[in-house]
């Protein structure tokens, strides 16, 4: 049989569950603002200077706006789905999305600094943490990595 009904499979455990409501919770908010900053580069939506981006390779938020959508937004979308239809490579995605939005928030900062106005960097940064302790201790529970 090829496929399941949804009444048939097992329910999702509690770390499956995090790990999809974190995951869709950072997707909706970088396909939201990855499309403000590709439709309006210049700051033209998101009221962000382009002149915080002197010292970085880009010129516009075209660019950075592209990788938020595809990578934190499209990327933890995916992988939402994927531990949904219980894809044994869930665990893994999700500490990957966890970390990639941690390195995400890094970068940003090392390139045009840390701002506390509103302190969206502080919170990704956490959200990307708690993704990625949600994805290693999934990774635990199903026996993927030892438990140390």
């Amino acid at each position: 049989m090829a496929s399941m009904s949804i009444e048939s499979r097992a329910p999702l455990g509690r770390l499956a569950v995090s790990a999809i409501s974190l995951e869709v919770f950072l997707a909706v908010g970088a396909i939201g603002g990855g499309a403000a900053l590709m439709v309006g580069p210049q700051g033209e939506i998101l009221p962000l200077p382009v002149s915080a981006l002197a010292g970085t390779p880009f010129g516009t938020y075209l660019v950075p706006g592209l990788i938020l959508f595809t990578v934190l937004g499209v990327g933890p979308l995916c992988a939402a789905a994927l531990a949904w239809r219980r894809h044994p490579m869930a665990p893994w995605l999700a500490l990957g999305v966890g970390l990639a939005l941690v390195i995400w928030i890094a970068v940003q900062i090392a390139l045009i600094g840390y701002s506390s106005a509103p302190p969206l960097q502080a919170v990704y940064l956490a959200l990307g943490f708690f993704i990625a302790v949600v994805g290693i201790g999934w990774l635990r529970q199903v026996g993927w990595i030892a438990g140390g």
